[in-house]
């Protein structure tokens, strides 16, 4: 099945937090990365991004069900487009649904250009990236003893 995406709009910043906080809950506990975890945010963190010009969030949406959430920062100065972060809730996982809304992220914005990070541990992740097109820069930074971020860009 194929997704849609749905912009975000300012009455949606709550289900948005609760969807977050829910869906990186289970890599909250696993990594315990409290400064930098959107499974720790506080609704406050992901309003102000909303708020933030260069910054579109959208509902991915298959059929006629919220499956995640997608933000794309894109300041339109020449600089990568950014993705961070994306979700797919977790009754929803290994469907292609985060394949799916990249897909239509980079139809809406292009598709090169693009940067992003995830948990080098997440071996899934990782690989849906490359498997996108991603290749890692060589950037790793060490967050705590369990984890480390790996950086990709997209030309």
């Amino acid at each position: 099945m194929s997704v849609n995406l749905r912009k975000v709009t300012k009455d949606d910043i709550r289900t948005v937090w609760e969807m977050q906080i829910e869906a990186f809950k289970d890599l909250l506990a696993v990594y315990q990365d409290y400064e930098m975890s959107p499974g720790a945010e506080s609704i406050d963190k992901v309003e102000a991004r909303f708020n933030q010009p260069w910054t579109t969030y959208f509902f991915i949406v298959a059929g006629d069900t919220d499956v995640g959430v997608i933000r794309v920062v894109d300041k339109k100065d020449g600089s990568r487009k950014r993705i961070s972060p994306l979700w797919i809730m977790k009754e929803f996982r290994g469907l292609g649904f985060a394949q799916e809304a990249i897909l239509a992220v980079e139809k809406i914005y292009g598709s090169d250009n693009w940067c992003l990070d995830t948990i080098l541990q997440e071996k899934g992740n990782c690989h849906l990236y490359e498997k996108m097109g991603y290749h890692q820069t060589g950037r790793i930074d060490n967050i705590n003893e369990r984890m480390d971020i790996v950086y990709y860009e997209k030309d």
